[in-house]
């Protein structure tokens, strides 16, 4: 059971890997050569995000719905079929709605596998959630720290349409095979929790219950975690496309601009197993809360910097939050709400994600710059505001203890 239960943590941060780096690395290298061949602005380019947050929006939900009736492993087998295929498409995009509809699909792709990874490796790891959480979030971030690299230089060497094609066949095989370990343990296994009982001011060993969906969107917590999704999940994924930008704005190279991409995705991706882990001992949400901040004051500072390793450094402090609230907030969820019905409640909970953060990150933020002409001190502004808010919120969200019955 050991055995099966580490291969499932292992497919499934495998599974992730190609998902990651399509959503968080090749929209920042391919801006520049978008606006190009499509002939559009900044703006254009950020509604790319746009779409996919909408998909994950839509589907995250449905998604954990399905998990529980169609299985894990079909779930992140169709996901890693959609993620492949819909390079091609991209390969032989000849307008902006084309890019738009591989951004739509890579969001889908994202949730047929996302959110069954996590219930997976959770359900084999119960009293370990934020560590495997923090393992696949991992390979969700930090893949876009290795990919992005190749990625440039394969378009400089192989060209775009090649470039493509290559990354589609190793994705789909590669995600198909990972896909065959990640099946769900036969019963969940659900851990004890220590509680304060209402007769009994010592701690006593009590059964977690887990809520209903409907009992979820009942509790505060619930949307206190959901708004921290939506203003944070905006100011982390508006640097996907603003950091290639930012350094273009600079007067760096695209090589060197996309260095502050490379090292916005390297904590968006290491901060994911490291924060998992240690809130496991601190707690979940003050782990969260000071990289939130952290994440504020980078934005404050970042438009006031010129060198290349600075604007790197600031902008892996907004990926570490980044990555942060990825691996936490999914085991302080379950936390929350119990393992029993996870997937559709995170997925609920996702709604924040891809319905409010890419309208007020990517979107947005393309088309102040557009507006002003790139001035960046707007932008960063009311994006470390979000970290801030954030940073608060995230407090107001208290894990209840429940007696089973």
């Amino acid at each position: 059971m050991k055995r099966k239960g580490v291969l499932a943590v292992i497919g499934s941060a495998g599974a992730i890997f190609w998902p990651g780096a399509f959503i968080f690395g090749f929209p920042g290298v391919m801006a520049p050569y978008w606006q190009q061949i499509f002939n559009v602005g900044k703006g254009a380019i950020g509604n790319t995000l746009f779409f996919v947050l909408a998909a994950v929006g839509i589907f995250m939900f449905l998604v954990g719905r399905w998990q529980e009736k169609f299985g894990i492993r079909k779930m992140i087998t169709i996901g890693s079929i959609i993620c492949g295929l819909n390079m091609f498409i991209i390969a032989y995009a000849s307008n902006i709605y084309m890019l738009y509809l591989w951004a739509f699909l890579m969001g889908i792709a994202s949730c047929f596998i996302y959110i069954p990874a996590l219930t997976t490796v959770q359900r084999w790891f119960p009293k370990k959630r934020g560590l495997v959480s923090g393992i696949v979030n991992l390979m969700f971030g930090l893949s876009a720290a290795i990919m992005s690299p190749l990625f440039s230089y394969i378009l400089d060497t192989m060209g775009y349409v090649a470039m493509n094609i290559i990354v589609a066949i190793i994705a789909l095989i590669a995600g198909i095979t990972v896909a065959q370990f990640t099946e769900s343990p036969e019963k969940i296994i659900i851990p004890k929790e220590k509680a304060l009982t209402d007769r009994d001011d010592k701690p006593k060993e009590v059964l977690a219950r887990s809520l209903t969906v409907k009992e979820s969107l009942k509790n505060k917590s619930f949307w206190f975690l959901w708004f921290t999704w939506a203003f944070m999940g905006a100011s982390g994924i508006a640097m996907v496309t603003l950091s290639t930008t930012f350094g273009l704005s600079r007067g760096f190279t695209m090589k060197s601009a996309v260095i502050i991409l490379t090292a916005f995705n390297i904590t968006n991706g290491v901060s994911r197993i490291f924060t998992g882990y240690l809130s496991d001992i601190v707690g979940r949400k003050l782990t969260m809360s000071i990289t939130f901040f952290g994440a504020g004051f980078a934005y404050f500072l970042l438009v006031h910097v010129t060198g290349l390793f600075i604007s790197a450094l600031l902008a892996a402090i907004i990926g570490f939050a980044f990555g942060t609230i990825f691996a936490v907030s999914a085991p302080l969820a379950s936390d929350c709400f119990g393992l029993k019905h996870f997937g559709a409640i995170f997925g609920l909970i996702f709604t924040a994600y891809g319905f409010v953060s890419g309208p007020l990150g990517p979107s947005l933020s393309g088309y102040l710059l557009d507006a002003t002409k790139g001035n960046f001190f707007i932008v960063f502004t009311y994006l470390a505001t979000f970290c801030f808010i954030s940073a608060v919120f995230i407090q107001f969200v208290h894990p209840p203890h429940i007696e089973s019955r």
